[in-house]
């Protein structure tokens, strides 16, 4: 009699998966999510409840300025907490490492935002990650980060 062998259930070990980097039209999509779910309610807290109206606001200096700080502050927070703002989680991308796809410090998310604003300034910064393969605009390349599809990160 010829004895069969039982399949193994045991799940095979998955080789090092290749990353899928997260589309341009994604993080945009995620930026004005943040956007709408971070930054607007930062900007009405301070214009009405802190300055009493909007013209105090626009005539402030010191107001717009502390508005981006608080922003970027916030997606600091929550970039070096899970690698994702309410954004990026909605759309299935989040921000990690270049070499060892964990998560980034705080400083070096709030760095990574600062290098993302003089980017944006020029545009010359976020035109860059068109042209590369990972996708990685300038900020990016500074921060040492990568944004990919969560699905794609080893856990």
């Amino acid at each position: 009699m010829k004895k069969h062998k039982k399949h193994s259930t045991k799940p095979k070990p998955q080789k090092d998966r290749p990353a899928i980097y997260a589309t341009t039209p994604a993080r945009i999509k995620a930026f004005i999510v943040d956007l709408f779910m971070i930054y607007v309610p930062i900007l009405y807290i301070i214009t009405y409840i802190f300055m009493g109206d909007k013209e105090s606001f626009l005539s402030s200096n010191l107001a717009p300025f502390v508005a981006v700080l608080l922003y970027a502050s916030i997606e600091a927070i929550f970039v070096s907490k899970s690698g994702q703002t309410p954004g990026k989680k909605a759309y299935e991308i989040v921000i990690v490492d270049e070499k060892t796809s964990k998560n980034i410090s705080f400083i070096r998310a709030f760095f990574r935002f600062m290098m993302f604003l003089l980017s944006a300034t020029t545009l010359l910064g976020l035109l860059v990650g068109l042209y590369r393969a990972d996708k990685r605009a300038l900020h990016d390349i500074l921060a040492k980060t990568v944004v990919k599809k969560s699905s794609s990160i080893s856990k």
